[in-house]
């Protein structure tokens, strides 16, 4: 299904789109920094944007990017969003989404403002494996990868009810499933 399709309606039904994305590969080699401070590593800086191109070769548009404020996911954001044409300050940064439960991701998405239709989220794991896999019963992973992005649709016109409202799966990928 197209994206312009997706935008659309879906048997009369507006429909949103959310992403879900794992930050980019990052870097150990400072062994001093902390967890939130890891930067991308040269691999994480180069899958960041070679995926945000295929989110555009599927003609996905994103109206909002949000990250967790962590080095690594906020850089991520901002490569998709340089690709996007974006501007770097457009990225709403939730604190709450650096090592997020299930719950968090729910309520992130649960308080986009409806005139939003595609938003892509930029996390971490555990949680981020752990939210996908409460989206749908059809696509469970064991880890969602590095820079790897869930696709789901929300048969509903608002996130509000993004909880308990009926979700299709939409796609996989991820930088090795080239």
């Amino acid at each position: 299904m197209s994206h312009e399709n997706e935008k659309k309606q879906r048997n009369g039904v507006a429909v949103k789109t959310l992403l879900i994305i794992r930050h980019a590969k990052s870097s150990w080699e400072i062994g001093t920094l902390n967890d939130f401070e890891r930067p991308l590593n040269e691999r994480g800086k180069k899958d960041a944007p070679a995926m945000a191109h295929r989110l555009k070769e599927r003609n996905i548009t994103i109206d909002a990017f949000v990250a967790s404020p962590a080095k690594r996911a906020k850089k991520t954001a901002e490569l998709f969003n340089e690709v996007f044409d974006g501007n770097k300050e457009d990225i709403v940064i939730i604190s709450k989404l650096y090592h997020a439960s299930t719950d968090t991701f729910f309520e992130v998405a649960e308080a986009l403002t409806d005139d939003l239709n595609t938003v892509a989220i930029f996390s971490h794991n555990p949680g981020i494996t752990e939210f996908v896999n409460l989206l749908t019963k059809e696509v469970r992973l064991d880890n969602m990868p590095t820079c790897g992005i869930f696709a789901i649709q929300l048969n509903d016109p608002s996130w509000k009810n993004f909880r308990k409202a009926d979700k299709s799966f939409l796609f996989f990928d991820y930088p090795k499933n080239a």
